[in-house]
């Protein structure tokens, strides 16, 4: 085994595949214009709960569940769980999942957290510490405005730099002995960048930094340019954060306004349902990696490589309360098309 270490980054000398996976989101992103690619739409954004927050534990277990059915495996077939959520405690993912009984690693980088447990899964599996890692991300719009926020029923009004948290789950394998749908060759984890940004409305802004600081490192590090993907992806920056994240990288020599794309965007049609900015959340890049993306790189052949950069804002409801700025984070992932 080859693999190197270059600054933040891990490259792999033989890749980690993910073998399967599975999307599961709420009714309105089942309406938005990805909305016939994911495995499992709600009839209601309960999910047969009594409510938001175990809502959100069933969205998990159900993502878990279908990933591995169509994989064909068992929870003992999994060596180690990579999972984390927006709730305190990560209590979506303890209370979905604990009836796998699955030796667990609880992750948290807010909308960044697939990008970290993907990461997390992938050196375990390289490592030969794991025959295979499930990887599961959820966030729910409600659950996440009562914690973050204010109550659904307080009816208060956002700003147009606000973005509407994903109702949605994403699950995956990894393995190094089954090739699956699509390959990791390697990772860029990333650094918390705090621009002293306080607006907890303008989510893009804050995560925006820290997704070109990553991208910068990945291409400095890797000796590549945005002319080597295919596509690069981000998380949940929305119209805002997007048009920053493209400044920033051309005042480094990087113009990625021909293969950019950001999950935020490409989950709501933007004119037709009230979302503002885009989406957020880390079920937002979760779901759209395994029902979009990886489709186009498996499916539809129509990628070879792409950089996926999931981004967060990491704070909590004390710190915003009390006055803290909101630092960000974006862990970047290598895929690549199996041949």
């Amino acid at each position: 085994m080859n693999d190197r270490t270059n600054g933040s980054s891990v490259i792999l000398g033989e890749p980690v595949h993910i073998v399967e996976s599975a999307s599961v989101v709420g009714t309105k992103e089942g309406r938005g214009p990805l909305g016939t690619y994911f495995d499992l739409v709600g009839e209601d954004d309960l999910f047969g709960a009594k409510n938001w927050e175990e809502a959100e534990s069933e969205m998990q277990k159900n993502a878990a569940c279908l990933a591995m059915k169509k994989a064909k495996l068992r929870p003992e077939d999994i060596t180690f769980l990579f999972a984390g959520d927006l709730l305190g405690q990560s209590i979506a993912s303890s209370f979905g999942l604990s009836g796998y009984q699955i030796p667990m690693f609880g992750v948290y980088g807010a909308c960044s957290t697939c990008g970290e447990s993907l990461a997390l899964g992938t050196l375990m599996v390289s490592g030969g510490f794991a025959k295979r890692a499930l990887c599961v991300t959820s966030s729910h719009f409600a659950s996440a405005e009562k914690e973050f926020r204010f109550p659904l029923e307080y009816g208060s009004q956002r700003p147009l730099s606000a973005s509407w948290t994903v109702t949605g789950s994403g699950a995956f394998i990894l393995s190094k002995e089954t090739a699956g749908v699509a390959r990791i060759a390697g990772v860029t984890v990333g650094r918390i960048v705090d621009f002293g940004i306080k607006d907890s409305m303008n989510m893009g802004a804050c995560m925006a930094p820290a997704a070109a600081t990553t991208i910068g490192n990945h291409f400095r590090e890797w000796n590549r340019t945005p002319k080597d993907y295919d596509c690069i992806i981000t998380g949940d920056l929305g119209k805002t954060g997007r048009d920053l994240l493209l400044h920033l990288l051309r005042k480094e020599g990087y113009d990625l306004s021909d293969c950019h794309m950001d999950c935020g965007i490409e989950m709501y049609d933007l004119e037709k349902q009230d979302v503002h900015a885009g989406g957020s959340g880390c079920g937002c890049c979760a779901s759209i990696l395994s029902a979009y993306i990886l489709r186009k790189l498996s499916v539809w052949r129509e990628w070879n490589r792409v950089l996926f950069v999931p981004t967060g804002a990491l704070l909590s409801k004390v710190s915003f309360q009390e006055g803290r700025t909101i630092p960000g984070i974006a862990h970047a992932i290598v895929l690549e098309r199996n041949c």
